[in-house]
């Protein structure tokens, strides 16, 4: 890992999986940091969220990734993987979206134990 990036060493960022691996999957569970996270590989680009619904919790894991969107598999709304919006309609709030860095072969996400307790 480069030492000038973002992957410097008390920054939080976190390696979790290789580039090749999310490619193939498109989306892998990890764990950082004490979270359950899903990194997605969506259209060229690659998220980091939060694994649980932020509506009634369900394994977003379970859910599919199309157009740009995940969609809850237990209740059908879709979040927006720009910006963790939920679709109209739907009283929730966002789906909680952490920063990504690739480095080499490797994706690294920042997470810490605090962020989700904002």
């Amino acid at each position: 890992m480069d030492d000038d990036g973002p992957g410097s060493a008390g920054l939080g960022w976190t390696p979790v999986c290789k580039l090749d691996r999310l490619r193939a999957e498109t989306v892998v569970r990890v764990h950082v940091a004490g979270l359950d996270l899903l990194v997605i590989w969506n259209d060229g680009d690659v998220v980091a969220c939060d694994r649980a619904c932020p509506h009634e919790q369900a394994d977003l894991a379970l859910g599919e990734v199309r157009a740009g969107r995940l969609f809850c598999p237990r209740h059908a709304a879709s979040f927006d993987l720009r910006n963790g919006a939920i679709n109209p309609g739907w009283p929730s709030p966002p789906l909680r979206l952490y920063p990504t860095w690739i480095t080499g072969e490797h994706i690294c996400v920042e997470a810490r134990e605090q962020q989700a307790r904002r």
